[in-house]
């Protein structure tokens, strides 16, 4: 059985994002919220064995709060939502790499 695991950077300090909210959804029920540690990951899987079941899924990592509580006051970006497709067999890390003005994501591993 697999599981999902994520973590967020932030490029502006260069350095972990603690304290970022993030939401997880599968088709467009909320089945769980965590926040980031001082590492900026979750400090356990977000799913793990069986409750992880194929379909499609939704990351919601809510930067815009945790810049501007870094003294931001407008950032471009708010929520950022991040839709991925999961198999039961895998292993998935989805973090996010964000400023308050870009974000990138991927596939690790």
């Amino acid at each position: 059985m697999g599981k999902l695991t994520t973590h967020v950077l932030d490029t502006v300090s260069g350095k972990p994002a603690p304290g970022v909210q993030i939401s997880l959804f599968r088709g467009g029920i909320l089945l769980s919220q965590t926040v980031t540690n001082t590492d900026g990951r979750c400090d356990a899987p977000l799913l793990e064995g069986p409750e992880l079941i194929d379909g499609d899924y939704e990351l919601v990592f809510s930067i815009g709060r945790f810049f501007r509580d870094r003294g931001i006051e407008s950032p471009f970006l708010d929520e950022v939502p991040v839709r991925f497709r999961m198999e039961t067999s895998g292993n998935y890390h989805v973090p996010l790499v964000c400023s308050p003005w870009a974000y990138s994501t991927y596939r690790g591993s």
